[in-house]
């Protein structure tokens, strides 16, 4: 018999000391993207989908390199349509295929990102998900929540695009 910590508390304490780390990196880990990008792109811009199950809840992620629970999205790339896009990243970030156009609700200036950012935000309600994803080194956790029960640790940005969607909210025009 010994006298060693069971395998959940040892996982629970290395994730508990990731988080710290991160929180602790992500300032410095976002001013060096940014540099790098805005080198490598005149401008950036991003696409973020608001996915709406049937039940009238939201798809949400959790990355390993930022705070707080988003909706998912990421980068447009060289040579890549914002369609494009949004399709990769929802298979990416969801294991969500489109199953029709998504509608476009809004471009927004980031300026929190940096001076050059921009985010196209697209309501996607018909979609396939055949399962739900698996934790990987980018995405730690995935969910449906209902736009009133939204995690605590939802971005200010995230609670705003879903008041805008589903309350009597105007757009802002900035993230």
């Amino acid at each position: 018999m010994t006298s060693e910590s069971p395998p959940g508390s040892r996982r629970r304490a290395a994730g508990a000391r990731l988080h710290g780390l991160r929180r602790a990196l992500e300032p410095a880990l976002r001013r060096v993207f940014h540099l790098y990008w805005r080198f490598a792109r005149g401008l950036t811009l991003g696409v973020r989908a608001l996915v709406i199950d049937g039940e009238g809840r939201v798809f949400l992620v959790k990355h390993s390199y930022v705070s707080g629970w988003h909706l998912p999205g990421g980068g447009v790339e060289v040579g890549e349509t914002i369609g494009e896009a949004l399709a990769r990243e929802l298979a990416e970030e969801g294991n969500i295929a489109l199953t029709a156009e998504p509608l476009l609700h809004a471009v927004y200036f980031n300026g929190h990102v940096s001076r050059r950012d921009h985010v196209a935000l697209f309501i996607v309600r018909d979609f396939r998900q055949a399962a739900a994803p698996e934790p990987n080194r980018e995405i730690i956790a995935t969910g449906f929540f209902a736009p009133e029960a939204l995690p605590a640790e939802a971005t200010t940005g995230t609670r705003a695009r879903i008041a805008e969607v589903f309350g009597d909210v105007a757009v802002s025009g900035r993230w």
